[in-house]
């Protein structure tokens, strides 16, 4: 089974791809969105489409108290526009630091601060579709 890992930024979406197994995360592309979400749902769709994705992974943001802020509550949203428009399964996964194991990873491989802010959110997708697969195997 294929899956799509998503990280929903204010200004950019990470996607990371599984193998066709379901056992390794990969990182995708990164786009760039002005929270305009249907244009974004769109682009989300021919990936899917394009890779055979059978389902969406969504990090979903929580307060270390494990409460739902506004962040939170628009990942929601957004997951119900991907099953309205997709009709695959969309799962939410606990994102919760990991953007800043992300950005250890790549300090920790020398990647120019440059670089770094080109590829984190696609890194966070791939961490956040791995903790995904891992947790269900």
């Amino acid at each position: 089974m294929r899956y799509l890992g998503l990280d929903l930024g204010s200004r950019t979406l990470g996607m990371a791809i599984s193998d066709s197994l379901g056992i390794i995360a990969s990182s995708y592309k990164i786009i760039r969105h002005d929270e305009e979400y249907e244009g974004l749902i769109a682009e989300v769709e021919s990936v899917v489409k394009e890779k055979q994705i059978e389902a969406i992974v969504l990090g979903l943001p929580k307060n270390m108290n494990n409460t739902i802020g506004p962040k939170g509550e628009l990942s929601f949203h957004f997951k119900e526009m991907l099953e309205d428009r997709m009709h695959i399964p969309v799962y939410l996964q606990d994102e919760r630091l990991t953007t800043k194991q992300a950005e250890n990873l790549l300090i920790n491989n020398d990647t120019s601060r440059k670089k770094r802010k080109k590829v984190i959110d696609s890194m966070a997708a791939t961490i956040i579709l791995q903790s995904y697969l891992d947790k269900n195997k």
